[in-house]
């Protein structure tokens, strides 16, 4: 039987012989069913029509996208360390090229996401690289559409996946919301990867927070306060975000703080 995908956000279900009746994420105001509805596709279908482009960003860190456009649309990361590689947010497309070069840059120790609107097919992209864990924070456990043993339900604020790889829960955007801080890039700035829990602007020298993007939500100050303080203790000099380009490239921590500021100035 297929595994069906949901063809606006890329979850994956339980393999069936029929797609669900819908997609619960797209369901959720956090996301949205298109104008046009419900649509499904397949692992299958999506290779023969897509590929994955890779991008190295710096030592050690490259990221991969599907093309032509699948879905949300993210990049997912992939951070080599010396003690193993993470996968960093998820993308849907899984393909033999994809899998052969993973191989290549050493496999996988680890995978992790920053929020349900990536989960994709995590458990492919875990039973390809030798049922590595996957690390999901507890709080979202809810969207998770297909089971898998290879997923850590993870509790608390931080969680050390490998010795310069910390997952730190931020919530906002979800309540299990996650960042990635790579204390082990080259230069020893620090990086964080954000997904759009912490959202890189169009203004590059900005981030912003919202509890819906495609809806445009926002949060309330004192969440994105919180955010901030989480983020305080942190040292990182750039930030990774969920789309191309949306890249901060120096003196990110202060980009943050700043647009901590203003967003509380604004919405209150």
């Amino acid at each position: 039987m297929p595994t069906f995908l949901c063809s606006a956000c890329g979850t994956s279900y339980p393999p069936a012989e029929t797609p669900p009746a819908a997609c619960p994420v797209c369901d959720d105001e956090r996301q949205y069913v298109p104008a046009s509805g419900q649509g499904w596709t397949t692992r299958e279908r999506l290779a023969a029509s897509h590929a994955n482009a890779w991008k190295l960003h710096e030592p050690d860190l490259y990221s991969l996208q599907t093309v032509p456009a699948f879905a949300i649309n993210q990049r997912a990361f992939l951070v080599r360390t010396a003690a193993g590689n993470v996968l960093w947010d998820c993308i849907a497309l899984l393909d033999e090229a994809t899998v052969a070069i993973v191989r290549a840059l050493g496999g996988l120790a680890a995978i992790a996401v920053s929020h349900p609107h990536y989960y994709t097919t995590v458990q492919d992209w875990s039973r390809a690289f030798g049922d590595v864990p996957v690390y999901l924070h507890a709080a979202d456990r809810e969207w998770a559409m297909r089971p898998s043993e290879a997923i850590r339900f993870w509790e608390g604020d931080s969680l050390d996946i490998l010795p310069d790889a910390t997952l730190i829960r931020l919530g906002g955007h979800f309540p299990g919301g996650t960042v990635l801080h790579w204390k082990g890039a080259g230069d020893g700035a620090g990086v964080l990867l954000s997904g759009d829990i912490v959202q890189v602007a169009a203004d590059v020298r900005r981030v912003s927070f919202l509890w819906s993007y495609p809806n445009m939500m926002p949060l309330p100050a004192r969440e994105v306060l919180r955010i901030g303080e989480r983020l305080a203790p942190l040292r990182f000099d750039r930030i990774y975000g969920a789309f191309s380009g949306k890249d901060v490239k120096a003196d990110a921590k202060a980009v943050v703080e700043r647009s901590v500021r203003r967003y509380v100035e604004l919405i209150s």
